[in-house]
């Protein structure tokens, strides 16, 4: 058996019918054209990008939900759409919008009968099952019905059920949807705890920022249904942003400022919010000019923060439209 994954000229078309009056027009539509990707045991990769990019079924075709139009994928040396009941007991799926908990049985009902279908031996079972109770914090609502529980809840036992048979690769698509921000911040750090200490490969799409540089290493952009990025998610930030937000706080009530590739973007009477181009000016050079101006009252604490992740997105789509429009001049 092979580890990882990996995708080579993978294309998945849709056949559409719409009907105009008595007449009908059937047309095709290219969900995913041409994606070719290599991902490593034990990796964690965030695939992202806007509604209708390809994710989705990119995903679907990599559990063997969908067969693709061409194209080849291995998932730990399985074809999914081939040998999807074989692939099946070595892969974990969760959909975000899908339940795989029976909606009126408690979660530890749905356990038992999970255990059933895979196959799990039952000490194995029971070990594995107190384990992921114990790391999900599941305890208090094992025996309640998973139409009582909340959604933080249900996802924590959602995530603990596709774990249950130990899979080698875990497909998250949106998983923190709908949660609050303690709870999606608790999904996060279970999900990157089981990546780092059992070696899960994770495949992650969302549209949460959060998600992706908490849980993933590694970002693939797709758009209109290729790859556009793919690097290291720090590196994605090195390569398409050149700025940084500084946060300034006064002892003294404050004025707007006048400094050279320097942005105001929001201020109180004690506190300044700077957008920094740090191509045009470095970030020590802003605070050293902060320090020497005889203008700005006496500083109390300073504080350098990344932009959203969502940014670097928004950059990326836009070079991506900038290299398209001069390459059709």
């Amino acid at each position: 058996m092979q580890d990882g994954v990996t995708i080579e000229n993978l294309k998945k078309n849709f056949v559409v019918t719409r009907w105009r009056g008595f007449r009908r027009f059937v047309s095709e539509v290219v969900a995913v054209d041409g994606v070719d990707l290599t991902i490593g045991q034990g990796e964690s990769v965030a695939f992202i990008g806007p509604n209708g990019a390809g994710k989705s079924t990119t995903i679907k075709m990599l559990t063997g939900i969908l067969h693709p139009t061409s194209g080849n994928a291995s998932v730990l040396g399985f074809n999914p759409w081939r040998e999807r009941r074989k692939l099946a007991y070595h892969i974990g799926a969760v959909f975000g919008q899908r339940s795989q908990l029976w909606y009126h049985l408690p979660p530890t009902d749905t356990f038992e009968l999970l255990a059933r279908i895979y196959g799990i031996k039952r000490p194995e079972f029971v070990r594995t099952r107190d384990e992921l109770v114990e790391r999900f914090a599941l305890g208090r609502f094992m025996h309640t019905p998973v139409r009582k529980l909340s959604l933080g809840e249900r996802m924590r036992a959602e995530v603990a059920a596709s774990l249950l048979h130990r899979p080698r690769v875990l497909f998250l698509d949106e998983p923190t949807i709908g949660l609050d921000v303690i709870a999606r911040q608790e999904l996060r750090d279970l999900i990157r705890e089981w990546n780092r200490r059992d070696g899960v490969t994770v495949f992650l799409t969302s549209h949460d920022a959060g998600d992706i540089e908490h849980v993933a290493e590694r970002v693939v952009v797709i758009n209109h249904g290729r790859v556009v990025v793919d690097d290291k998610v720090a590196s994605v930030r090195r390569e398409y942003l050149r700025t940084k937000i500084l946060q300034v706080q006064f002892h003294e009530p404050a004025e707007s400022m006048n400094l050279r590739g320097v942005k105001v973007i929001a201020r109180s009477e004690y506190e300044l919010k700077l957008e920094v181009d740090t191509h045009v000016t470095a970030i020590p050079e802003v605070i050293a000019q902060l320090l020497q101006s005889a203008s700005v009252p006496s500083i109390a604490d300073v504080a350098v923060h990344e932009p959203p992740l969502e940014e670097v997105i928004a950059r990326i789509y836009q070079a991506g439209k900038e290299e398209s429009y001069e390459r059709n001049r």
